[in-house]
């Protein structure tokens, strides 16, 4: 399993967004974290299917720290079951991948 990963998390607001994406950098959880707006999320929750819009994460960290990181996010996200999936890193810029190294937690 690669050392780097990239998770991705939903936010139902700019101000969820905002709070969740500093919270995991100046938790030492995540060393970049990317705020997309406006992506319509298509998802089956409660018996339904429901078309909402909510801003992407992306989340630049270590794979050791998936766990915490995942902690985190449910005890600070607004939603009940909050989207927190992990792709690896298979490359990425040397330089880029030490300044995740040299942030985060270890």
């Amino acid at each position: 399993m690669s050392e780097h990963i990239v998770v991705l998390i939903t936010a139902g607001s700019e101000a969820e967004a905002d709070k969740l994406s500093r919270g995991l950098v100046e938790e030492k959880l995540a060393f970049c974290v990317n705020a997309v707006p406006g992506i319509k999320s298509t998802y089956y929750w409660e018996g339904r299917i429901n078309v909402d819009p909510e801003i992407l994460l992306i989340v630049k960290t270590r794979n050791d720290l998936f766990g915490p990181l995942e902690s985190w996010v449910r005890k600070n996200h607004g939603y009940s079951v909050p989207e927190v999936i992990a792709l690896p890193i298979v490359k990425g810029s040397g330089p880029y991948l030490k300044g995740i190294d040299d942030w985060v937690k270890r």
